[in-house]
């Protein structure tokens, strides 16, 4: 058991007037077609405070009018028939092990035990429930949290209903060593993918066959959990930021743009890199290739507490001004927006864009970030970006990344190879 879970809830709860009930899901994963379902993947805040990615679970954290807090998680009971076919559900003895947790109780108690609570606290004060209803757009399927808030919306009227995204989003944004180190591990295995890829590639591949020597790498490795699906765009294609396609080949002469990364126990690593197909940049390749290095290494190496991520892109900016009407851009009443259209950095951890809020703009120590400048010449068929992932510090940024390859010299060298 991670003793991190326990101080994680206790944080989340010591600040709470009572009565109050702070509840968190799991999840479930919803079907795809027929009798299949899609893969579950748990919800990133119910993992972050319990340790456990098991489907249709929910925890509880109780308080009450004297302060006095209680602690419980619900399962599914353990079934004969359904371990033969899909493999057994989590036991009590095995949830508390790994959260420790020890109230451990079946979801068919679950009702009456929010309805046990509020009526042993009515008359103590407004009831509030603590919720995650975030959603990232409006037409978003409900999450079970909103199942939930409607329920409490028709059977406790009087009950209040605060959010409680926020909070958790301030407590995952600084990274502690043991979180660190998972993320270490990721860009480990990640490295070795990229370079695998790298020694694979020659003109006329296809990017299918590029990413799936990217997987069969990890693979090699234990690893079966990337952090996103992977980007492998050659030639024009790498102008288009989120290009997923990944079908086409890459012409002899061609530049791919990969933008990927494994997870290690659910933190991820995202890196993007470039390189010329047939292993040699050519010189105008090479002119706009290290511009955008130098962008990168300049926000890393000035990266610090106070400031934003809005200050960050706008030093690239301004690098860019310079440099590239050196490389004869910048023409016809073009801006650098015309060929930069994205911003340098976003938070990671346990999602890719990791969970934030307006106040977490601010860069603070123990924060992790992706340093990803790039430079995108639709005419040219050019499309180049460079990112890392480092973490913030008093004195200066950690460059997570360092040990993957990126200077012209040391990927024509490796591709030589």
């Amino acid at each position: 058991m991670n003793m991190n879970y326990e101080q994680r809830r206790q944080k989340l709860l010591e600040d709470k007037s009572g009565p109050c009930m702070v509840l968190i899901f799991s999840g479930r994963a919803p079907m795809r077609s027929a009798d299949e379902s899609y893969s579950f993947s748990v919800d990133r805040n119910f993992y972050y405070l319990t340790g456990i990615e098991r489907e249709n679970m929910i925890l509880v954290m109780t308080k009450d009018m004297a302060g006095n807090c209680a602690e419980m998680l619900y399962i599914e009971p353990f079934d004969e028939v359904k371990a033969k076919w899909v493999g057994a559900r989590m036991r009590a003895h095995e949830a508390t092990e790994i959260s420790g947790i020890k109230d451990i109780r079946y979801l068919e108690d679950f009702d009456s035990a929010v309805n046990s609570f509020v009526e042993r606290t009515r008359g103590e004060g407004k009831m509030t429930f603590y919720l995650d209803l975030w959603k990232y757009t409006s037409t978003q399927a409900p999450t079970p949290a909103h199942e939930f808030a409607h329920k409490v919306q028709k059977d406790y009227p009087a009950a209040a209903i605060e959010e409680i995204f926020g909070e958790i989003a301030k407590m995952r944004a600084i990274k502690s060593d043991a979180e660190i180190e998972k993320m270490r591990v990721a860009q480990e295995t990640t490295r070795q993918a990229i370079e695998a890829m790298m020694k694979y590639a020659y003109p006329g591949v296809n990017e299918c066959a590029l990413e799936g020597a990217f997987d069969f790498e990890l693979s090699k490795h234990g690893v079966r959990e990337h952090a996103f699906p992977s980007i492998v765009a050659g030639g024009k294609r790498a102008t288009t930021l989120h290009y997923n396609t990944n079908n086409q080949d890459v012409q002899d002469g061609e530049l791919v743009l990969i933008d990927l990364g494994s997870a290690n126990e659910h933190y991820c690593a995202d890196i993007s890199r470039t390189f010329p197909v047939n292993g040699k940049f050519t010189e105008r390749q090479k002119e706009v290739y290290n511009i955008v290095l130098g962008a990168q290494q300049l926000v890393i190496d000035n990266a610090r507490p106070g400031m934003t991520y809005l200050d960050l892109n706008n030093m690239v900016i301004k690098y860019y001004e310079e440099e590239l009407p050196k490389i004869g851009l910048l023409k016809d009443g073009k801006t650098v927006r015309d060929y930069y259209y994205h911003s340098v950095s976003h938070s990671l951890g346990l999602d890719c864009h990791d969970v934030t809020t307006p106040s977490l703009k601010t860069l603070r120590p123990g924060m992790v970030i992706t340093v990803e400048p790039g430079l995108y010449i639709e005419e040219e068929g050019i499309g180049v970006r460079i990112e890392d992932d480092i973490i913030i510090t008093e004195e200066k940024a950690i460059n997570l990344s360092s040990n993957i390859l990126k200077t012209v010299e040391d990927i024509e060298a490796l591709m030589k190879k």
